[in-house]
């Protein structure tokens, strides 16, 4: 496990427009040393807001859309299309509007698809999905992911790994059906904390007063069970991009010597 890094903005909007520079770097970087990068997305106001700074971004056009895989850390198990999913949200706040290859992009199964209520099935679909996709440098069941992104709960939730619940403590296997989430709706999909740290690079985002408890939490040494997001880390970069109100009950112990 890697010492998290911090960086911490005056507000969420900048917070996003600083976010999607630094993603459009990392991919651009990837593409040229690989000839192709291999990012995880995460739903809610902060990945919706990042994506949304992406795709009016000066630099959009720097990456080669083509040559970009997409997978999700986690879903809610509804119908395709349903407003409240998080590719939903994705399709509408960027992916609609560049050039990405379909065969590409990796949305985990809807409860309307081939395996209706059956979530856990759909879970191992992703998983084979992934596991397909993985290549023997890989070392593992899933690619090596370039940046995992994830959002911070207030509850200290990432993905859709909620405290104490079944989904967090999973050593196994790489993704999971998640029954009774504590939010709405209680029925999702959600890669486990060993597939998150298979990436080389976990972000962290957190904006808000309401995620500066949690982000206290996390930070402080809690436990994975108690408080996922402190078990979420890169092999070899753990990155949390959090904004002044999220970061407030942060000791300044914690602050990088000097925050955009």
């Amino acid at each position: 496990m890697n010492t998290p890094q911090l960086v911490v903005h005056r507000d969420k909007e900048l917070m996003a427009e600083a976010a999607a520079a630094r993603l459009i770097t990392k991919i651009v970087d990837a593409q040229a040393s690989r000839g192709y990068a291999s990012i995880v997305l995460t739903g809610g106001r902060n990945g919706n807001g990042l994506l949304a700074a992406l795709a009016s971004a000066p630099a959009r056009d720097a990456v080669d859309w083509a040559r970009l895989d997409l997978w999700w850390g986690d879903e809610r198990y509804l119908p395709e299309g349903d407003p409240d999913r998080n590719d939903t949200q994705a399709r509408a706040a960027l992916l609609d509007a560049v050039p990405l290859d379909p065969a590409r992009v990796h949305p985990m199964p809807a409860s309307d698809g081939p395996y209706g209520a059956d979530v856990e099935a759909a879970a191992e679909s992703y998983a084979a999905e992934l596991a397909k996709a993985a290549g023997p440098e890989n070392h593992g069941p899933v690619p090596a992911f370039d940046v995992l992104m994830l959002g911070v709960g207030p509850d200290t939730h990432v993905a859709s790994l909620f405290p104490e619940l079944p989904a967090v403590r999973e050593t196994e296997r790489t993704v999971v059906g998640v029954h009774g989430a504590p939010k709405p709706p209680p029925t999702r999909i959600s890669l486990t904390l060993p597939a998150i740290r298979s990436a080389r690079e976990v972000w962290l985002l957190a904006a808000g007063e309401d995620k500066a408890q949690a982000a206290a939490i996390a930070l402080s040494g809690a436990g994975e069970i108690q408080a996922p997001a402190a078990g979420a880390y890169g092999r070899a970069r753990t990155l949390w991009l959090l904004d002044a109100a999220a970061a407030s009950q942060l000791p300044r112990s914690l602050y990088p010597p000097a925050s955009a």
